[in-house]
Order: C-alpha cells, then sequence, then structure tokens
C-alpha cells in the first residue's frame, strides 16, 4: 500500500533541521525555516484513502518514505500512532520524535532534515521536483 506526492524544492531549502523534515503545499519558504524540503505539493494528507490512514494510526506500524529528484534518493523510515489523525491541509511533517499534531505523518523518523542525502538537498535548492512515495510497510 502506497502513496505518491509530488512537490519541488525551494531556494531557500537548508535542511538543517535535527529532528523533523516537512513537505508543504505552500510555494514560499523563508530562510528560516529549516526543516521544510518541498513546497507546492500536489496532494495532502487529505487525500490519503481511509484504508491508509487507518494503517498509519497504529504504533505497529512501519512507514517507509522514499526521497527521489532527478540526481538523488533517500529512504526514511519511521512509525505510525494511533494518535496520529493525519488531518492537516498543507502539511506533511516525520518526527525523529514521539511527538503528534495533526501535521505528523510518522513518529521515531530514522532521519531529520539535516540527516538527509546532500545530493538531494542540492536538488532541491536547485528547485527540481521531489518526489514522495509514502509505504506501508508490513
Amino acid at each position: 500500500m502506497e502513496f505518491k506526492i509530488k512537490s519541488k524544492g525551494h531556494k531557500n531549502v537548508s535542511s538543517l533541521h535535527k529532528s523533523t523534515f516537512e513537505i508543504t503545499k505552500d510555494l514560499e519558504i523563508g530562510p528560516t525555516a529549516d526543516c521544510i524540503i518541498g513546497v507546492d505539493m500536489d496532494d495532502s494528507m487529505l487525500d490519503f484513502p481511509q484504508e491508509f490512514k487507518d494503517k498509519i494510526a497504529d504504533s505497529n506500524t512501519r512507514i517507509l518514505v522514499l526521497l527521489d529528484t532527478p540526481n538523488a534518493h533517500d529512504e526514511i523510515i519511521g512509525f505510525g500512532h494511533e494518535d496520529l489523525t493525519l488531518t492537516h491541509p498543507t502539511d506533511i511533517v516525520c518526527r525523529t520524535s514521539d511527538f503528534t499534531c495533526p501535521r505528523t505523518l510518522m513518529i521515531k523518523s530514522t532521519k531529520a532534515a539535516r540527516d538527509l542525502n546532500s545530493d538531494l538537498i542540492n536538488d532541491l535548492k536547485n528547485e527540481e521536483v521531489l518526489e514522495v512515495t509514502i509505504k506501508i510497510i508490513e
């Protein structure tokens, strides 16, 4: 079971945040937005099929996020949780902590923004397309 989202990079992507990374529907980000790696995403968590949301709302579910740009690839694993509502209309956040809010896709993530592939981040700084694939690992 998987869900794909298209996004793109932005000149202000710095990817320095130590505990999260985020993609957003917003078109612009400022220089202090150190967790945002993608903007202008085409879908949000509101577009997830209900069965997909139900799986994510389970602390036993492992989630794999694949990030692909023209020149790079990265893989991040995290966990679902029963407190994840997946209801934020514009943001998707992956967290290394166990904090949950409507913006959270997964917790206990293996990577934050600062841990992502440097070639991927360079592509995003150059405003390349970012393909995000979210998979449920069974």
